[in-house]
């Protein structure tokens, strides 16, 4: 296995920051806040909680995140190393509390946050920037030792730990947990015999996703009841397959919130009903101004308005494959593979859950959805991105 799959050349500016990058972030922050007030302000005040309660708290997680992402673009990335072993074992014993101990929160049916020191988050995140960390320092240190499949087993071994447990309750998260070290294995990876095994099984992986989306009801739901039975799924999981295999499927229960969601987007049209005039968020799409925000935007952007921020993420994902290639060592660039990994799966598993692509797994859009634990986490990554991109300014002139 070679490491120098990535083309490392040097910038042509090593301390500057990376303006296009920071501007799109700031800008996808405040059209998410935009977007949070729109669809949460009448839920906020049939709760009596002020239209603006959940602006206002987004509003002062993306500033949290904002001082984090300048505090992280200005200390030198490869001290992070340092930061690789406490990042993980914190991760572990975060996802052991939550999963098995009263600190745990449940809403929804799903234990995914954890009430600690009166402050309330998502383990999970911490988990996935343990695991960029984790990847890309084994990356780093051991690719050109151990090579072919025996990096991947040590590195995806420690991920299935801290992956299995936020596979209990979230199992969204779990899979966007495994895709960050698969997708920076796979590109510094040039063995061959390893790329034709990725590839026959996400090839196998894809025709059966696609054999349960179009295989009859009656026949999932037995398997569901064997998954049930014999898997660690749980049932309000396996219903949700239901409910992407015909959104019909119990359309006041599991799928009133597809349905709606897709009733949203159907009438956006093109260029939508106008920011702030859309009708769905008044009581009928449930968590729309966080799992189905999506939904939201092209009720009242359109297609246009959707567009337009697909656009904005794959730029965003320009600048950050730009970045990597031109890192100072392939620790710097794995760093920014994961958080772009991170961020692309997650956009991607949000925009195909609303419009029923993917089963319903309740998961955030990045920058854009309400969600402190998030947006925080995510803007403090974009931190170390532009911290890779400056260089390492402890570096001594020749």
């Amino acid at each position: 296995m070679k490491v120098k799959r990535l083309n490392l050349q040097e910038p042509k500016d090593k301390h500057s920051y990376d303006v296009s990058l920071l501007l799109v972030t700031v800008f996808l922050c405040v059209f998410g806040l935009i977007m949070v007030y729109s669809a949460s302000y009448y839920t906020a005040e049939m709760k009596g909680l002020g239209s603006n309660y959940y602006f206002r708290r987004q509003l002062i997680s993306d500033l949290i995140g904002l001082a984090g992402l300048l505090v992280l673009s200005f200390v030198p990335y490869r001290l992070l190393k340092w930061a690789v072993i406490p990042a993980y074992a914190v991760a572990v014993v975060l996802m052991i509390l939550t999963t098995f101990t009263r600190l745990g929160h449940t809403a929804g049916g799903r234990t995914r946050w954890i009430d600690l020191f009166g402050i309330r988050f998502q383990s999970a995140e911490v988990v996935k920037i343990a695991i960029i960390l984790m990847a890309a320092f084994l990356i780093f240190t051991y690719a050109r030792e151990y090579r072919g499949w025996k990096l991947w087993a040590v590195i995806l071994g420690l991920t299935m730990l801290p992956a299995a447990l936020v596979f209990t309750n979230d199992l969204s998260s779990a899979v966007i947990i495994l895709a960050i070290p698969v997708v920076m294995l796979f590109l510094i990876n040039d063995n061959r015999k390893v790329s034709i095994v990725l590839i026959v099984l996400l090839i196998v992986l894809f025709a059966g996703v696609l054999m349960l989306k179009f295989m009859s009801l009656d026949r999932l739901i037995k398997i569901g009841d064997w998954l049930v039975e014999h898997t660690p799924l749980h049932e309000y999981q396996v219903r949700r397959l239901y409910v992407w295999n015909d959104p019909t499927y119990d359309s006041l229960g599991d799928g009133y919130q597809v349905l709606q969601g897709l009733y949203a987007i159907g009438s956006g049209g093109v260029f939508g009903k106008g920011l702030g005039a859309g009708t769905q968020k008044l009581g009928f799409v449930p968590e729309a101004s966080n799992d189905m925000i999506f939904t939201m935007i092209c009720e009242e952007l359109g297609l246009f308005g959707a567009l337009a921020l697909i656009l904005l993420y794959i730029f965003m994902m320009s600048r950050m494959v730009q970045i990597a290639n031109r890192a100072d060592d392939i620790f710097g660039a794995m760093l920014v593979v994961g958080i772009m990994t991170q961020i692309a799966v997650q956009a991607i598993f949000h925009i195909g859950v609303v419009t029923n692509i993917f089963p319903n797994t309740g998961i955030s859009l990045p920058f854009i959805s309400y969600g402190g634990t998030s947006s925080s986490f995510l803007l403090a990554e974009i931190g170390i991105v532009i911290n890779v991109g400056r260089g390492n300014l402890l570096r001594k002139k020749k």
